[in-house]
């Protein structure tokens, strides 16, 4: 590995680490900077190419838009293969850029797409109540408690269903006087508020399966009839579920992708309860509410990573290396720009807020350094990762950074 250090394709390295440096807003950061506005993504593909080490060679194919073909390679380290991969993947990123910014049309969202968008979360809608009928005549007949705990989930599926589409509602309804950014930010609350219901429906569930655990007490056997009733209800239900996950699964939208872990939650959910029904009822009492407990603790675990996961996109999170870089090629390759002083994007609901600090020549008139400014902010909008961009123009780089961070709330004005 160290004899290969100088051919491992250095310039996309320096390209990753400068979009820390530019960040950081350390001295040298601002003072070094290998790419130009020279360095096209076809100049920087070759380059990249030709400092391949001899064992990678072999495996290059120019015309191929993975540009290694790893399976004709031996001898590479799992290391080596994801640097490799990680490389390609920035190129990538970069000639998506250029593509994007080749085109003097906004892309805005496919009406087709949207459409799709709405007849997902409607059918999910329907079917949830469908469904939740059913379950409920299945959880009379069957009076298994793993039965009544998928039950309970059907019903939370339309609240949390009812959220979901009154979030997205939100969206598409904006006042810009009242909220002047608009209204992404529904987004990840709504799904917050679903994901808390869910895993809220897991902890009830638990604690009634601990419940008939302590009474130790069985339950009366069913009948042929309702064993017929209960196979099925819920082999239907799964069915109906399964299809709708992979219905929903496809679509390009937070809340319809959040329709989908739940019609998989729901699968899943099904398939358990049935097994505990039926072995509970066949076999052991006790493995019915023992089915209950597993399923309560799957609800909580699944649905409070979800929460997890969307409340940190609300709270300023850096984006990722791969983001930083693929904004910092943009703004290098953007024309009169002297220097980068910092290249910062973070979460703000589900797109990125970016900063950006560059160095413009000093004796720039201000009509022209606007212009620079405004097209950069337009081509950085542009982007499908961002939702808002925000241009700072200085003619030096040397100063303290513009913004303190701010690490307690402000005393309240009375």
């Amino acid at each position: 590995m160290d004899g290969d250090s100088e051919a491992k394709a250095p310039l996309l390295v320096v390209a990753a680490s400068e979009g820390r440096k530019l960040l950081s807003g350390s001295g040298s950061g601002r003072r070094s900077r290998t790419l130009s506005r020279g360095y096209s993504v076809n100049s920087l593909r070759q380059e990249f190419v030709s400092r391949l080490p001899a064992k990678l060679r072999a495996g290059v194919d120019l015309e191929s838009v993975s540009l290694i073909d790893f399976h004709k390679i031996t001898g590479l380290t799992p290391g080596e293969k994801e640097y490799y991969e990680k490389q390609i993947a920035t190129l990538k990123s970069f000639e998506e850029v250029d593509s994007l910014l080749a085109s003097d049309e906004i892309v805005e969202e496919d009406l087709e797409e949207q459409a799709q968008q709405e007849r997902a979360m409607k059918i999910s809608n329907y079917a949830n109540v469908i469904l939740l009928a059913f379950k409920i005549y299945a959880t009379i007949k069957s009076g298994s408690i793993a039965i009544a705990a998928s039950t309970l989930d059907s019903l939370l599926d339309l609240m949390a269903g009812g959220i979901l589409w009154f979030t997205h509602l939100s969206m598409t309804n904006i006042n810009i006087y009242k909220y002047p950014i608009g209204k992404l930010r529904v987004q990840p609350v709504g799904i917050i508020i679903f994901a808390a219901i869910m895993a809220t429906l897991g902890f009830q569930i638990l604690v009634q399966a601990v419940e008939e655990l302590v009474k130790d007490k069985a339950s009366e056997k069913m009948t042929t009839d309702q064993l017929i009733w209960l196979f099925t209800i819920m082999l239907s239900a799964t069915v109906v579920k399964l299809a709708l996950w992979l219905y929903c699964r496809t679509s390009g939208s937070d809340i319809v992708r959040a329709y989908a872990k739940d019609h998989y939650f729901d699968v899943i959910t099904n398939v358990v309860g049935l097994a505990a029904a039926v072995l509970g009822d066949k076999v052991l009492w006790w493995i019915d509410p023992a089915g209950a407990i597993v399923l309560a603790i799957y609800t909580i675990t699944n649905w409070s990573g979800t929460v997890l996961e969307n409340a940190v996109s609300l709270v300023g999170q850096s984006a990722t290396p791969e983001v930083l870089k693929k904004l910092t090629y943009l703004v290098i390759r953007h024309p009169k720009v002297k220097r980068i002083d910092t290249v910062r994007a973070y979460t703000f609901g589900v797109l990125y807020f970016v900063e950006v600090d560059i160095e413009l020549p000093e004796e720039l008139p201000l009509k022209e350094a606007h212009a620079i400014g405004e097209t950069l902010q337009i081509k950085l909008e542009k982007l499908p990762e961002v939702e808002r961009a925000f241009v700072h123009l200085d003619y030096e780089c040397e100063h303290k950074p513009e913004h303190s961070v701010l690490s307690r709330l402000p005393r309240s004005q009375d």
